[in-house]
């Protein structure tokens, strides 16, 4: 079956055709086992500004989940919370329950540095730090106390190979990372989060601020991150989201309007606002 829904034209197997993968599939017996981040009744507020209505949604393990929907609708502050990133933010205030692997990560005693860790974020413009390409990667490790020069070494150029720079950049490891190109310096800012080996990796628009080569690049390279790595990404290129995404959630006006796999949101939504704004009425 073949929709066209404004510039998008997808059917039931957009995503092998396009990609040469499949969307992953689990037994719903096995749900629970795979889930790894669950939000139940989730409220956000910005002061007495409500920002998240509700929201109870389980992200599977491993692969790519895409949170899509119109500006200022609620997804960077879904994905912040994940991390709790909106903590730094004076008056905020979180109801319900976020679990991450099954741990509740607003209970008390959470560790929030230790939850960062684990939670990565790569934010919508590149934000290398004023230092050495080698110093950028090494920088995480070093603070949780690692000093082994050759054990460093090996994290730098591991994690360069996983975000697909290494043969760029294995020469000039030296040089300011200022000096790279803007997709380069996204790519490091990934290989930066991967240093410190967290199980998700939050990416909040991670490709609207570079070229369209460079987008390609981190497209094929969150497909191959997606093996090992839970990936969750906001963005507003609907056609991303139907290119790299196994299953994608439609925000508007602070709720989850639909959750589902990617194909079946784009082809065959349940909600008439999803068809609404996948088809360009709105948004």
């Amino acid at each position: 079956m073949m929709y066209t829904k404004a510039n998008i034209t997808v059917d039931e197997t957009i995503i092998q055709e396009n990609t040469g993968y499949e969307p992953a599939k689990l037994p719903a017996d096995l749900e629970n086992e795979y889930c790894e981040v669950q939000t139940e009744n989730l409220n956000f507020y910005y002061g007495s500004v409500q920002a998240l209505f509700n929201v109870s949604v389980k992200i599977q393990e491993k692969g790519v989940a895409a949170l899509i929907g119109p500006s200022g609708c609620g997804k960077s502050t879904f994905l912040r919370v994940l991390n709790r990133m909106n903590d730094l933010i004076p008056g905020t205030r979180l109801e319900g329950k976020v679990s991450i692997h099954g741990e509740n990560i607003y209970a008390p005693n959470t560790d929030v540095v230790n939850l960062r860790k684990k939670v990565g974020m790569v934010f919508q413009h590149p934000n290398p730090f004023p230092k050495s390409i080698f110093d950028n990667i090494a920088y995480g490790p070093r603070i949780d106390g690692l000093k082994n020069k050759t054990v460093l070494t090996e994290i730098v150029e591991t994690s360069l190979k996983g975000a697909a720079l290494w043969e760029e950049v294995k020469d000039r490891l030296n040089e300011p990372a200022l000096a790279l190109s803007g997709g380069q310096q996204q790519r490091l800012c990934i290989a930066r989060a991967l240093a410190v080996k967290p199980r998700i990796l939050l990416m909040d628009e991670p490709t609207s601020a570079i070229d369209p080569i460079a987008t390609q690049r981190i497209e094929d390279l969150v497909r191959d991150l997606c093996k090992d790595y839970t990936i969750i990404i906001v963005t507003h290129n609907m056609q991303q989201a139907a290119r790299i995404s196994d299953n994608t959630g439609f925000f508007l006006q602070g709720e989850m309007i639909e959750w589902g796999q990617t194909s079946r949101i784009f082809t065959n939504p349940q909600d008439k606002r999803t068809e609404d704004y996948i088809t360009g009425r709105f948004g």
